[in-house]
């Protein structure tokens, strides 16, 4: 039994990181804010990586991307996907965020030409990955792994954030970091920092410096904050697997 525990925690904690390494590159920094190009094999590479990773709370980049830029220009409004100022409590919040992304996916949204300007689309695949058929063969991956390996019953308890994995980590974010935490800047809407260090969300929870430097890779800015994504960006650039547009304020050397 030990062993089971053991290994459905590593598989959790890899499942997390791994998930949120796709979404917070792929999805965030260059569907959504196009921080770096990159060629039609590495954006089909990436689309892949984020099936593979992401699994059944797979998210279309295509749709996350215009969200996410929606977010951005309306942030704390009505017009806001996501936004515990306009949502009571974070279930509200992210089934709004479900609908609104849901009516982007189908393209039944009225949205306008700016925010569809350059993301990623790859539509055949992502109906293929968000197919509940695909949704329901991951989910029984996932059952069957800790039935394979003896898990206790009290590690089932993991399965839905397994199965909800994309959800979870939009909530952290989009919840938590626009209630709680510090600001470096004073924007328009309430976005906060969560950690100086962060380690659990890839940097993403460096909201607040974010929000005030929308186009900048390195989401760390003062002294004692660290975005733990950005060396492997910078890495990505120098292995030409991306280009950055502009030259990084910072870099790691």
């Amino acid at each position: 039994m030990e062993n089971a525990v053991i290994f459905i925690l590593i598989f959790f904690v890899v499942h997390w990181y791994a998930s949120l390494f796709f979404q917070s590159m792929f999805h965030h920094r260059y569907a959504a804010h196009g921080m770096f190009t990159m060629s039609n094999f590495w954006e089909k590479t990436f689309h892949i990586g984020s099936f593979i990773t992401q699994g059944s709370s797979y998210l279309s980049p295509y749709a996350y991307g215009v969200m996410h830029r929606l977010h951005h220009a309306f942030a704390d409004t009505e017009e806001d996907p996501h936004s515990p100022i306009i949502d009571k409590d974070l279930f509200r919040m992210m089934w709004r965020t479900r609908r609104v992304y849901m009516d982007i996916d189908q393209e039944i949204a009225v949205v306008g030409e700016k925010f569809k300007k350059g993301v990623p689309k790859w539509r055949k695949f992502d109906k293929f990955a968000e197919s509940r058929i695909t949704r329901l063969v991951w989910v029984l991956i996932y059952v069957a792994i800790f039935v394979a390996v003896g898990a206790p019953w009290w590690l089932y308890f993991l399965l839905p954030f397994i199965i909800l994995m994309s959800p979870v980590h939009g909530v952290i974010v989009n919840w938590y970091s626009h209630k709680y935490g510090y600001r470096n800047y004073e924007v328009k809407d309430t976005s906060h920092n969560l950690f100086p260090v962060d380690l659990l969300m890839w940097g993403e929870s460096l909201h607040n410096n974010h929000h005030k430097f929308g186009g900048r890779p390195n989401f760390a800015v003062k002294w004692y904050e660290f975005d733990p994504l950005y060396p492997f960006i910078w890495l990505m650039d120098k292995l030409r697997i991306i280009r950055f547009k502009n030259k990084p304020a910072t870099q790691y050397m």
